[in-house]
């Protein structure tokens, strides 16, 4: 398969990429950032330099092209503004889906964060901002024709992969390494599970293959 994963440069991402090429996939790495290219190309990924913030939905159909399956992994990134949640986090999720859409691929995992839904409306701060920001890409997805899963990790880690997590609508608060969070990702496209399903995501006791298949659509 060839795989296109948005946020390329990410933790979880570069983690993506080295399970992927290592199973003998193509994963193409869209990224802003040129001098992101070498750690890519390290991690078995295809560097692709597209901004995101600046491509409309039609060019990024035309550079998908021969793409079977598209990943968000994408985000503004903890020290960043408000306006960036909304122009990254939900606009490039949204975006991508556009273009997927356009591109006629239907495969699309999003990469989301545990309790999008439960943002404070009336709240400017960052991180209330970043939630509805997931929260209203989440449910742009959803919305469409695409074989889409939605996955919600709780908190991010960066252990060693375990290869076990719990999987629920509501797992409860809980960490994950970012490692089986592209575990989870590789699987549910390699394998073509969880589709039309959106779970949260934490470490647990359950290999991830037999978690995946057990979620409830």
């Amino acid at each position: 398969m060839r795989i296109a994963i948005a946020g390329g440069h990410g933790a979880i991402a570069l983690h993506l990429e080295t399970l992927l090429s290592g199973q003998g996939h193509d994963a193409v790495a869209i990224i802003r950032n040129p001098d992101q290219a070498g750690d890519v190309l390290a991690a078995g990924g295809i560097p692709v330099v597209i901004d995101l913030e600046k491509v409309d939905a039609e060019t990024l159909a035309r550079d998908l092209q021969g793409i079977d399956a598209v990943v968000f992994a994408a985000g503004a990134g903890p020290n960043s503004t408000a306006e960036r949640k909304y122009t990254v986090d939900r606009d490039g999720a949204i975006l991508l889906a556009d273009a997927a859409e356009l591109a006629g691929i239907g495969r699309y995992v999003l990469i989301s964060s545990m309790g999008a839904d439960d943002f404070d409306p009336d709240s400017d701060e960052v991180f209330q901002v970043y939630l509805k920001a997931k929260s209203e890409a989440d449910a742009s997805v959803r919305g469409r024709q695409l074989d889409w899963t939605i996955i919600r990790p709780g908190g991010l880690t960066d252990d060693a992969p375990t290869g076990e997590v719990t999987l629920a609508e509501s797992t409860g608060r809980g960490t994950i390494p970012r490692s089986d969070v592209a575990a989870l990702v590789a699987a549910a496209i390699v394998d073509g599970i969880a589709i039309g399903a959106q779970f949260e995501a934490i470490s647990g006791d359950t290999p991830i293959p037999d978690a995946l298949a057990a979620v409830r659509y």
